[in-house]
């Protein structure tokens, strides 16, 4: 636990008792700080109620007395409009933040210089987040690894000189994170999403520029450039005299790192270094997954890590549960738990990175369905559908042989039966679904949980 001293004295007062927000109040008292614990939740209130802290309804209280309201990130901030928590702070001149702003003071005030690793982007933030965490750990640091990924972040390690914290952020985080200053700052991409939480993309990529923008002096800004809004942003970050390092997937850069082939080079100063191989490397496919190599590698340098070291924990790197992840072989078939591919948008990445593909798709169907996705019918060998989308996802499959197998279980026994019996040279049994898991599952991890559970089942899988 990070114990926060910045409000020692003083009364705060913490609205959303997730595990980001208990957190927060274990954090703030332990640093000297009196908590006034709230949420909407009664069940919640008794939790904080039971591990020692005062629980109150903050409509029902003055706010005189605050130092600071800590907010959850899952709390409206400024759209559609704000909780009526923010607008209470507001009118009584009480800042509002979030348990990340809490880390950074605690930072600035007891290790300014402990590295510090900052990530954010509409796609590919966790598991460039993880990537990096990896690398420094191959790299022998002291790395500590949370935020949005997970572990919430005054849950971990205190910031020490010789210790990294590597942190995801969410464009809510970044909201309630006003003095925001990485050592390094990282922007992967921004498109389309929550717009209705910050009213139009442009906001949205506003908020999401002020990581990078916000990097400390002497530090990094590693900024993905194959968008518009990302590319402005590198640009305003370099016009702000912050070292920028731009990452492109698309195209070469003369003074950046971008994607040839499968290798990632590195160009400055009219000269070009190979910084890694990602040949071969099977957490990593598709170029989506490549921008997250690029920008963890510059990340890794940037904190002086060798390029060996790079390379060989790249190779490493076993991914993430249920985003493209490798369950293993059944003779020359591979198995992989792309769960969280919950809509089209995310299926896409996975479908664009295989071959002969037997589909397993279908749930709770979201907006749009798999319109989108026409352009990879053609890798499809066969599709299984699920769920309250099957008979949607049949009419739009067309000319794509399918089946309707309503349950994950007889999908994965009629994927794994249809795909070996073919003389293709690398099949794929690819689970992603392209919806919600809420008609059958109670979220994507435990459906993720229970195809890893079929697959590992099936007789003679062997790990890849």
């Amino acid at each position: 636990m990070i114990p926060v001293a910045s409000f020692k004295g003083k009364t705060v007062a913490v609205f959303g008792l997730g595990g980001s927000g208990l957190a927060s109040c274990h954090a703030l008292k332990a640093g000297g700080a009196e908590v006034i614990a709230s949420d909407d939740s009664a069940d919640k209130l008794a939790e904080a109620a039971r591990a020692g802290f005062i629980t109150a309804d903050l409509r029902n209280v003055s706010w005189e007395n605050f130092a600071a309201l800590v907010l959850t990130p899952g709390v409206p901030f400024t759209h559609p409009k704000p909780h009526w928590t923010v607008e209470t702070a507001k009118t009584a001149g009480v800042e509002v933040i979030g348990d990340i702003e809490l880390f950074c003071r605690e930072r600035r005030r007891s290790a300014p210089s402990a590295p510090f690793v900052a990530i954010t982007g509409t796609n590919g933030k966790s598991t460039t987040t993880a990537l990096i965490a990896h690398l420094m750990r191959e790299a022998g640091f002291d790395t500590q690894m949370g935020g949005n990924i997970g572990t919430a972040i005054l849950s971990l390690e205190p910031p020490a000189a010789n210790r990294v914290h590597v942190v995801e952020m969410s464009s809510y985080q970044i909201d309630l994170t006003p003095s925001l200053h990485p050592s390094v700052g990282i922007l992967l991409n921004v498109t389309e999403d929550h717009i209705d939480r910050h009213g139009s993309i442009e906001r949205y990529a506003e908020v999401k520029e002020r990581l990078v923008m916000g990097v400390q002096r002497g530090g990094t800004a590693i900024v993905g450039v194959d968008d518009s809004f990302s590319a402005a942003a590198a640009d305003h970050a370099e016009l702000a005299g912050i070292h920028t390092v731009r990452i492109s997937v698309k195209k070469p850069l003369t003074n950046g790192v971008y994607l040839d082939g499968e290798k990632l080079f590195r160009s400055a100063a009219n000269e070009t270094t190979q910084i890694a191989d990602l040949h071969g490397i099977g957490s990593l496919r598709g170029t989506h997954n490549a921008q997250n190599a690029a920008c963890a590698a510059s990340c890794a340098l940037a904190l002086g890590v060798p390029f060996d070291v790079v390379q060989n924990g790249l190779r490493s790197f076993p991914g993430l549960a249920h985003r493209m992840e490798q369950i293993g072989r059944q003779d020359h078939v591979l198995f992989v738990n792309d769960s969280k591919g919950t809509n089209a948008d995310a299926a896409a990445r996975a479908l664009s990175s295989f071959g002969d593909i037997f589909w397993i798709a279908g749930g709770k169907p979201k907006s749009g369905g798999i319109e989108s996705l026409r352009e990879f019918f053609p890798r499809i060998k066969k599709a299984y559908l699920i769920g309250e989308a099957a008979g949607e996802f049949a009419a739009t499959l067309g000319q794509v042989p399918y089946e309707i197998s309503g349950t994950l279980e007889q999908a994965v026994s009629n994927a794994a039966r249809d795909a070996a019996a073919t003389s293709l040279e690398n099949p794929v049994v690819l689970l992603s679904p392209a919806c919600a898991s809420f008609d059958q599952f109670p979220n994507f991890e435990v459906r993720g949980d229970h195809f890893r559970a079929l697959v590992q089942a099936l007789p003679g899988l062997k790990p890849v």
